[in-house]
């Protein structure tokens, strides 16, 4: 194992530290050792984790002293439900677990939203630690304690404020993913740039094709940098009263994408890469991005292998009813995180919905 990288987010009594490091899994016991957690363990993954990791885990915790209950879900964006949330809720009633209990998300971002959700509503609230296997979850959604499920109609829109107790990122377990979730994580790592750290976006200019190849020092880079960033955002406004949505950046168009879709034709950064493009056109158009920003963001993205390209079977109309209907609406009015240049974005609300028309009926 490597040293890892240490990134503390500092919340008060809800503070954790994120690992980024090589061959973390294996030590999770160590990790655990000094946490005053129950030995009652919820292990929630999926079929394709269970087979990579959930075994090693499993021997792990077994070994020092934890009863594992282990606990499958179908490996898709259809499981955060409140179905299968009742069936995981189940399992935990009847296996005893109590409010010492710990609930492992070891899985990607569904795995991880779902397990967290659970986690944050059994018995009003039991420990919690993420063990995010996917780039994207890895950068993304493990860190800062936003868990939920989807509803038929919106993402995410049925969830909590939940901070985990730990954060494992072992880079060892991507080498397993596929080129296609390699890319979707790689959206979020680009939002980072255009949000936050214009060095860490020229970084990413100069490096794509390490991480598309995953060269593991590079993408460990990343990951870091990303989660340093999100820490930092985190601690300055935990619940997204204000700052914090920034992190927000081409989520807004792009839930409305996933939503429209049904969840299973775009991944969750396929879906966002293409509300990043979309909206810093938006921004370039409302005067507050250069044009020649604009472009560098569109053009890393594609170099990424993502889409830029509204689906063309979505209607404006729909587009639209679908945005008005996000949660991060307030009193009617479109709200967007929008860059004002490459390592910055604020928030910005009443958004006139005639300028979303144009945005969005442009190819």
């Amino acid at each position: 194992m490597t040293v890892p990288v240490d990134i503390y987010l500092d919340l008060g009594e809800r503070s954790y530290h994120i690992y980024v490091g090589s061959g973390l899994l294996a030590h999770l016991d160590a990790y655990m050792k000094d946490m005053p957690l129950g030995r009652r363990v919820l292990l929630v993954t999926n079929p394709t984790v269970r087979t990579l990791y959930g075994e090693l885990v499993e021997a792990i915790l077994t070994g020092a002293g934890y009863q594992v209950i282990p606990a499958s879900v179908p490996d898709s964006e259809e499981s955060k439900s409140l179905d299968v949330a009742g069936q995981l809720y189940d399992t935990a009633y009847l296996k005893e677990l109590d409010r010492h209990s710990v609930v492992i998300a070891l899985g990607g971002g569904v795995v991880g939203d779902l397990a967290g959700f659970v986690a944050a509503t059994y018995m009003r609230g039991v420990p919690f630690i993420q063990l995010p296997t996917t780039l994207l979850a890895q950068v993304d959604s493990s860190v800062g304690g936003k868990v939920a499920v989807n509803h038929p109609r919106g993402k995410n829109i049925i969830g909590a404020f939940y901070q985990p107790k730990l954060v494992m990122a072992d880079m060892n377990v991507l080498s397993t993913l596929e080129v296609r979730e390699l890319k979707s994580g790689l959206a979020e790592v680009i939002k980072y740039g255009v949000i936050a750290d214009g060095a860490f976006f020229a970084w990413l200019e100069r490096n794509l094709e390490q991480l598309l190849v995953m060269e593991m020092e590079a993408l460990a880079r990343a990951v870091a940098t990303s989660c340093k960033i999100k820490a930092a955002v985190v601690q300055e406004d935990e619940t997204e009263k204000g700052y914090r949505a920034i992190l927000n950046f081409g989520h807004t168009l792009g839930h409305a994408i996933e939503a429209l879709t049904g969840y299973n034709i775009y991944r969750h950064g396929e879906a966002v890469a293409i509300g990043m493009v979309a909206e810093s056109r938006l921004a370039s158009v409302m005067g507050l991005l250069p044009a020649a920003e604009a472009q560098r963001i569109e053009d890393l993205i594609k170099k990424a292998g993502l889409p830029v390209q509204i689906p063309v079977h979505l209607s404006v109309d729909e587009l639209l009813a679908s945005m008005e209907r996000d949660k991060k609406v307030l009193d009617g009015q479109y709200t967007f995180a929008l860059p004002v240049q490459i390592g910055r974005a604020e928030v910005f609300r009443g958004i006139p919905g005639e300028l979303l028309r144009q945005i969005l009926t442009r190819k």
